[in-house]
């Protein structure tokens, strides 16, 4: 008797909007997308050596950097 996903999704859908409304959920979905944006920001400008708890330097993992 388990639910879809879709099914699943609708009802979260449902119970998001009785939560908070309609008029607050645009307000809602920006406030997120700006934060997510703020983040991607964060890790793409983190420097590449990152100090340490003891003041040296701690070399970042080459695969993480960017062509």
């Amino acid at each position: 008797m388990g639910l879809g996903k879709i099914e699943g999704l609708l009802i979260l859908a449902a119970i998001i909007l009785l939560l908070f409304g309609a008029k607050n959920l645009p307000k809602l979905a920006r406030s997120v997308g700006e934060s997510v944006k703020e983040l991607k920001r964060g890790f793409r400008d983190s420097p590449d050596d990152a100090p340490s708890t003891d003041g040296t330097k701690v070399a970042a993992d080459d695969s993480s950097k960017r062509a």
